[in-house]
């Protein structure tokens, strides 16, 4: 029986869902707070994606499983409300001890309006490896699927796997996980730390979904990207580095030389204010 009353976000997941074309990737330059995440919508991008990273330093704390759950989705549901295009929220390894805790941070993802969750395998307690045991995640990617089911929302659900950046494997390692993670109801895979042409082309012949890389200096191309068959490319937290950066700059050259040429350039007053008042 066809179901009657879909969920207020089916239609911005089913969107959200068809912008991750091998060839032609959803480009995010990630966001972490409303501001942000309206200047990149004002810039074109067809969805808008938190970096865990760039939120928790926003909220006070440092990233790597440190900030809670609810400050965590308050912040998400600010920037839902801020676009007008699908959200997805990176919700480290979601922001719970268990898979009965991740599929609560889904719950709450969704209540917050986002139709797209990142799930990181990587450990941050100092005992223990560097990633999930394969199985133990696959669990929290099946509670987090499970989750959005119930609840009438096509999520995305990308799982992140962190081989690379961790240095706990290559290839082989990596598609090994994938193949586990789609199995258990993700929708994509994340491999932060490969973008060489050659591994990156692997991944993607390799990897039965959606393949998405990290980007910032250094990388490929959006261009070289899509060329290897990437459909998904994400900044992470090199945006609010960025930013931050340039706050360092700015502060350091008005309290030592008392000028104020690394303030040039910025966004007026009105700019700003308008994009969070508009109808």
């Amino acid at each position: 029986m066809t179901n009657q009353n879909p969920h207020p976000l089916t239609d911005a997941a089913l969107a959200f869902r068809a912008l991750h074309v091998p060839g032609r990737p959803l480009v995010l330059p990630n966001a972490w707070d409303a501001v942000s995440a309206a200047i990149v919508e004002e810039a074109g991008a067809a969805a808008v994606a938190t970096t865990s990273a760039g939120l928790a330093w926003a909220l006070g704390a440092a990233d790597g499983d440190r900030l809670g759950r609810e400050q965590a989705l308050e912040a998400v549901a600010r920037v839902a409300r801020a676009v007008r295009v699908p959200v997805t929220a990176d919700i480290e390894s979601g922001y719970a001890e268990d898979a009965a805790g991740v599929a609560g941070t889904v719950r709450a993802v969704i209540e917050a309006g986002a139709v797209g969750v990142n799930i990181e395998d990587a450990r941050h307690e100092a005992d223990g490896g560097p990633l999930r045991p394969v199985a133990e995640q696959a669990e929290r990617i099946a509670a987090a699927r499970a989750a959005a089911d119930a609840a009438g929302v096509p999520l995305f659900v990308n799982a992140r796997i962190d081989t690379f950046l961790r240095g706990a494997g290559g290839v082989e390692q990596t598609l090994e996980r994938a193949a586990a993670y789609l199995a258990a109801g993700a929708d994509g895979v994340f491999v932060p730390g490969a973008v060489d042409p050659v591994t990156v082309k692997a991944l993607v012949t390799g990897v039965d979904a959606p393949l998405n890389v990290l980007v910032g200096p250094g990388a490929p191309s959006v261009a070289e990207l899509a060329a290897l068959g990437v459909a998904r490319i994400s900044a992470g937290s090199a945006l609010a580095e960025a930013v931050h950066a340039l706050v360092r700059r700015a502060a350091r050259e008005l309290l030592e030389k008392g000028t104020y040429g690394e303030l040039a350039g910025g966004l007026d007053y009105g700019t700003l204010n308008g994009l969070l008042t508009r109808a």
